[in-house]
């Protein structure tokens, strides 16, 4: 248990004096992470919002395959974004490979049904009465997709920050479009992964001190709307 308690101290000395390796991990997830879920979100609510706010023909088939989705794996994903952007792939000529944008590709790709599932899942446990009513008031169409996004919007933050944490923890998708190179590509989770394989085992503490942290606030913020919600 020595080693443990070694590697702890050890884990808060890098943390405290800014070691730079240890912040690059935490640099390069932050931004790619943030810009995954962004693209995500865009991408992701209108459909969501289409799902759950429409009825039309193959409705429940499209909804099986979205909600089947949620568990694709994380390598799966990194599979099919390496099969894309490789040299062989569609997208090679964009020299993507290893980069960051290739893991916001496979990222998205990720979070993509979480919003989408979520987002369905928001807006049809909606008051049922919310369409007449608006159209009483004389409502038009325009103004009543923002008042239904408007009164599913803590049940959207959710999805938005579900989606993140199933981001910023993943290391499949990092691992083989991103490489793992130090100062560019490493994140969190795949500098965890290598360091410690290589006996940088307060290393790979200090960065899953930071990955608890993020997942701590992560699900701190979403227990906050979830009481909001209930309001």
């Amino acid at each position: 248990m020595d080693y443990i308690a070694e590697g702890l101290v050890q884990a808060l000395n890098l943390l405290l004096q800014g070691d730079p390796e240890t912040f690059s991990a935490i640099w390069v997830t932050l931004r790619v992470s943030t810009a995954s879920i962004l693209a995500s979100l865009i991408l992701g609510i209108p459909p969501g919002f289409l799902l759950g706010h429409y009825s039309f023909a193959g409705k429940r088939a499209v909804r099986v395959i979205v909600d089947t989705l949620l568990s694709l794996p994380t390598v799966v994903i990194g599979l099919l974004v390496y099969t894309l952007v490789s040299r062989q792939g569609p997208l090679g000529e964009f020299g993507l490979l290893f980069t960051l944008p290739a893991i916001c590709i496979g990222q998205t790709i990720l979070g993509l049904p979480i919003v989408i599932a979520l987002t369905a899942s928001a807006v049809e446990t909606l008051d049922q009465r919310l369409p007449a009513l608006l159209s009483t008031l004389g409502a038009d169409r325009k103004q009543m997709l923002l008042t239904t996004v408007w009164e599913s919007r803590f049940s959207l933050l959710a999805a938005a920050v579900t989606a993140y944490g199933r981001i910023v923890s993943e290391v499949g998708i990092s691992m083989m479009v991103g490489g793992n190179i130090k100062w560019y590509t490493r994140t969190i989770t795949t500098a965890i992964a290598l360091e410690t394989n290589k006996g940088r085992f307060a290393f790979g503490i200090a960065l899953g001190l930071v990955l608890l942290l993020i997942a701590f606030l992560i699900n701190l913020v979403l227990n906050v709307l979830k009481k909001r919600t209930q309001v």
